[in-house]
Parts: structure tokens; C-alpha cells; sequence
């Protein structure tokens, strides 16, 4: 199978949640078929980004200078959109060379399907291709946008994200219906789409790991020393609101109750908001070269999200790393899990706080938590979930 990828922004380096799930089903999937990542980026040429970019994956074809880096710049083209039906978290992404050379690889005959990675690309797929064209759905939009507008707490930002939920939920739903197939990466992200289109349109590939990775030399977590983890990329706002909320409402009930328990958050570019809450028992460490050895760290994971779509890669990479996760029902949504048997959900302040304590003061639960976490995990090592990836794909290119 020739399979066309098209991917705004850079791949490389792998630090976000959705980076890592494009990398791993890529890899896996450029192992037997013939896969042209087009990876399109802002700002001038990055030579050393392209040459990293080409031998990951030889037959990417990476596209410079699509949008502008500036601040001044995004300003004057979301000026531009502003009067568009299209959210700028599509319109910033679109440009004249991408989708001329979609239209012009697929017409030659280069390639059997054409991927759509994310929705922010969707605006450079012509309306006809003589190829199937598949949207991968990381997440639903609209549903993100949504939430993002109801919890957000500056004045200035909040009619903005009002904005943009609205014109998310139209474009969304026409887009959906625009593609030729949708993979989506839950059961519950599918039945949220199934409200525009049918079902049978939608595959879902659930979420994975690298197994290999975040096992190794895994300690129990019942002998850890009182430590409480956060990990994701800090610069994502669901990530940033989630953090506030824990460590306004979860965190003071958990440092009463233990006193010696450290919270370490993990992640790269935290904001001001975030960087301050660095000192005494609390670290902000930054990026960091790897995840792993802060997961093996922990006695605890938490992933307090409110807001947010798709589903949490770092839940099965902690539990994979046999850890004990505490999370709100958003922070594992779509996730497949045993609520209490290996993770703990919790959404009010004061029962997210009694989770996180509870686990502090009882090692023995703690291991029984996180080694029943570790064996859901290797349901979903990465070659598992490609196969469901691949087959959606030749489903599609047979039936077209």
C-alpha cells in the first residue's frame, strides 16, 4: 500500500502526546508499506530539521515557510480569516503549495490512499481526489474547543475560544463528512462523530505504547518515597488549566495529610503560571531528554484534566511503567481501563485528593494498582494498534 501522510508541523522532536502517536504508527507502519510523510512546517527551511526528518522516514518530503512564526505575522493572517467561516486552528495551516501537492501526487498515481493527520490539514485536501482520502481524528475538535471555552478564566481569551468552539462545530462536522473515512482513536470519540455521519464511517485505533521503553528496569512502585508526577507538554492548555486546578484544590489536601509528599510536573515550555509554582516541595522541571525515569520515580501519576479531547498517551506509558494513575473521568476518556482495579478515577477536588492520599499511605496498594496497570498496558504495545491502522487503511483503499 502507497500511503500519502500529510502532518502540519514538525515531527521531530517527539514531545507531545500527538508527535509520539503519528511517530509510532508511522515507523510501524513504513515497515511494510510505502509511506511519504509530507510534513509541512512554518517559518524558513530547518536543513537540520529536514535531514533528521529523511532518515526517520527517507521518503518524507518536508515543505518550508507555510505560515508565518511571528507574532505579527499569525496576527495579520488571523486578520485575514477572521471574516471566514473556518476556524483559525484550520486556516493557520493552509497553504497553496500542500494541497498542490496532494492534488498533484495523488493525480500522477503516486499513491492508493491520502491520510489527513489531525483536522488541521484538512483545508489543503481537494474536494475530489482519484484516491480515498482518510482523516485521522487525534481528538474531536469541537468537543476540545468547548470545553477549552467553558473553563477558560481570562477575559480577554474566552470570547476568542467562544469563537473558535463555534466555528470548530460546523467545519468539524463537514469535514467528517467531507473525507472518504475517519479513523478515531476511542469508542467514545467515534459516537461523537457518529452524530454526522454513520457509524460504519468511522474505525477506531485505540491509543498505544512503547512497551519496551517505559518497562524496562521499572521499580514497584510500593517502594517509591512519597513523590507525586505530572507529565505532559506544559505549553498544551488543557495541561496548564489542569495543573492549576490540582494544585489549587487537590494539592494543599494532600500535603496536610502527607506532610513529606513532593509534586515534580513534568513537561516542556511551562508558562509563568506554571514556572512560579516551583519551590519547597513542588519542581517544574522543564523539558526533559526522556519521561521514563520520572515515571519510574513516582509513587504516584495524576492526570487532572477538565478539559481536552482524544485519549492520554501518558496513561499507558505510566502504566506500562507499572505505575498507579489518579485521573479525572476527561483525563482518561476513550482510555479502555478498570476504574479502581488498575487506576483510580476521581473528578471533585476533595476525591481526587483522597485517591492520591490513599495511595501515598498504602504501599501494598499501590503495587496491586500499578502491576494491574502494567498488564492493561500490554494490550496496546504500538505493532498491536498499527495492524488496526493498516487494516483500516486497506479497508478504505478496497472499497474505493
Amino acid at each position: 500500500m502507497r500511503v500519502l501522510w500529510v502532518k502540519a508541523g514538525q515531527l521531530l522532536p517527539v514531545d507531545t502526546g500527538g508527535k509520539i502517536r503519528t511517530y509510532n504508527i508511522l515507523k510501524e507502519l513504513a515497515r511494510q508499506h510505502e509511506v511519504t510523510l509530507l510534513s509541512y512546517y512554518g517559518g524558513p527551511r530547518d536543513a537540520a530539521y529536514e535531514d533528521a526528518l529523511r532518515a526517520e522516514f527517507p521518503l518524507a518530503e518536508p515543505v518550508a515557510d507555510c505560515w508565518p512564526l511571528s507574532l505579527p505575522g499569525l496576527g495579520i493572517k488571523y486578520a485575514r480569516w477572521l471574516p471566514t467561516s473556518t476556524p483559525f486552528a484550520v486556516g493557520k495551516f493552509t497553504a497553496r503549495p500542500v494541497r498542490d501537492r496532494i492534488a498533484a501526487g495523488c493525480t500522477a498515481g503516486r499513491f492508493d490512499v491520502a491520510l489527513c493527520d489531525f483536522l488541521a490539514p484538512a483545508a489543503n485536501f481537494p474536494e475530489s481526489l482519484p484516491v480515498p482520502k482518510v482523516l485521522f481524528q487525534h481528538n474531536v475538535e469541537s468537543a476540545l474547543w468547548a470545553r477549552q471555552a467553558e473553563h477558560e478564566r481570562s477575559a480577554l481569551k474566552r470570547p476568542i475560544y467562544r469563537l473558535e468552539a463555534h466555528r470548530m462545530a460546523a467545519y468539524e462536522a463537514n469535514a467528517v463528512r467531507r473525507f472518504d473515512h475517519v479513523i478515531a482513536v476511542s469508542e467514545h470519540d467515534r459516537a461523537l462523530m457518529s452524530q454526522w455521519v454513520n457509524a460504519a464511517h468511522i474505525s477506531v485505533t485505540p491509543t498505544g505504547v512503547d512497551l519496551a521503553q517505559f518497562r524496562a528496569g521499572a521499580p514497584d512502585p510500593g517502594t517509591s518515597a512519597p513523590l507525586v508526577v505530572f507529565v505532559g507538554s506544559m505549553d498544551w492548555e488543557p495541561n496548564e488549566d489542569g495543573m492549576l486546578w490540582f494544585h489549587r484544590e487537590v494539592w494543599p489536601r494532600v500535603i496536610a495529610a502527607v506532610p513529606s509528599a513532593r509534586l515534580r510536573i513534568v513537561g516542556r515550555r511551562p508558562p509563568p503560571a506554571i514556572a512560579q509554582l516551583a519551590g519547597g516541595a513542588i519542581e517544574v522541571t522543564g523539558t526533559v531528554p526522556s519521561v521514563v525515569e520520572h515515571l519510574h520515580a513516582a509513587a504516584v501519576v495524576i492526570v487532572p484534566l477538565r478539559i481536552g479531547g482524544g485519549t492520554r498517551l501518558k496513561i499507558y506509558e505510566a502504566m506500562a511503567a507499572r505505575r498507579p494513575v489518579v485521573a479525572t473521568a476527561i483525563g482518561a476518556e476513550g482510555l479502555d481501563y478498570r476504574a479502581g482495579e488498575d487506576i483510580v478515577i476521581a473528578d471533585a477536588p476533595g476525591d481526587f485528593a483522597t485517591a492520591v492520599i490513599e495511595l501515598l499511605h498504602d504501599p501494598v496498594r499501590r503495587s496491586s494498582v500499578g502491576l494491574a496497570a502494567e498488564r492493561r498496558a500490554t494490550l496496546y504495545d504500538w505493532p498491536n494498534v498499527v495492524g488496526m491502522f493498516a487494516a483500516a487503511l486497506r479497508g478504505v483503499q478496497s472499497n474505493s
